[in-house]
This record gives structure tokens, sequence and C-alpha cells, in this order.
């Protein structure tokens, strides 16, 4: 193990979801390529305080356990489902629970899902911004998904592994020693 902590955020409720379910693949592959220890989580995790608080005080100790785990990351993946062409708002007041200095020079790998291709911007057009207001490194390859990369809820196509295993790559700019031999193997 490298000693390092990957956690995913998935901004979506539902169960199953294409959304964790991405998170959780990208996640993967990025924990056996670098060594890493991983978590995934999504909103349901972070129980029904979250939208009751105003303040970050305001969580219970499941929430707060669980945006602890986020701003102590070394590294994070974050998904969003796309609704009307942003992240649903409950994510958002997630993110607004984060004080900026908590999340600025984390690598961050931005995912996000959605019915069609209408919504693939939203990566670059919503979440690129939100994090870059953090003064995080979003890398430079961000990964959408439709609902026809996926079957049974798990990531099929072809083109969307391949842009997983492009911005799992780009870590290696920040954990370049993290095992070399299967990054070499891929």
């Amino acid at each position: 193990m490298s000693g390092f902590k990957l956690v995913g955020i998935a901004g979506s409720f539902n169960r199953p979801s294409k959304t964790l379910a991405l998170v959780r693949h990208v996640a993967e592959r990025a924990s056996v390529r670098y060594g890493f220890s991983s978590k995934t989580y999504d909103l349901h995790d972070l129980g029904p305080s979250l939208g009751r608080a105003l303040w970050r005080k305001d969580l219970d100790e499941q929430a707060r356990r669980v945006v602890d785990e986020i701003v102590r990351a070394d590294v994070l993946i974050i998904g969003s489902p796309t609704y009307k062409g942003s992240y649903p708002g409950l994510f958002k007041h997630l993110i607004d629970l984060i004080d900026p200095q908590e999340l600025r020079a984390k690598p961050i790998i931005i995912t996000a899902t959605g019915g069609g291709d209408r919504h693939a911007l939203m990566v670059e057009h919503q979440l690129r911004p939100l994090f870059g207001f953090f003064m995080a490194h979003t890398l430079p390859t961000a990964v959408y998904a439709s609902d026809r990369d996926f079957a049974d809820y798990a990531v099929s196509s072809d083109a969307l592994s391949n842009r997983i295993g492009e911005v799992v790559g780009e870590l290696s700019a920040f954990f370049p020693e993290a095992r070399p031999a299967v990054a070499a193997a891929e």
C-alpha cells in the first residue's frame, strides 16, 4: 500500500446509481494502479442531517465523519448525476459545507453521468469551475458517461473505460512513485 487515501463521492441518493457505479469503478482502477486505500460514498451515506444543516457543525456524527474523510483524502473522485444541465442542489450543499482551504491543491478527478450527450459539458461548465473556486487540481481529463455506457449499473463501454484509463494515468503527476510496475502493465 502506498499510504495515500482516495475518497470518492457520488452526488446521488439513488441506489442503484450509475453515478456511484462510475465513481466506484474509477476508484477501483486508481486504487489498483497506485495502491491507494479507498472509500466511496453517496449522499445517502451522509444521512438526513445533510439537508437540515446550515453549517458543518449542524451535521450529525455520520455525516461529519464522511465530510472529514473527504477533506482528509489525498485524492478525490467527484461524481455527479446531471439534472437539467447541472449538479443536484443537495450535492452542492455538501460542497458548500467544506472550507475552500480544505481542498486547496488536492487532485480531483471529476465525473458525471446523464441520460444522453446533451449533458456532456456539465463536467466542464459546472464541476470544473466549482472546484476551481476551491483551488483544487482538477485533472485535465474529465469523465462523462451516458446511459448507453452502462449495463446493469456497471461500466460496459470501451470508450468510457479508455477515458477512465486516461484520467487515472494523469494521477501519476501527483503520485509518481506509487506502484510503477502495475502502471506499466496497464
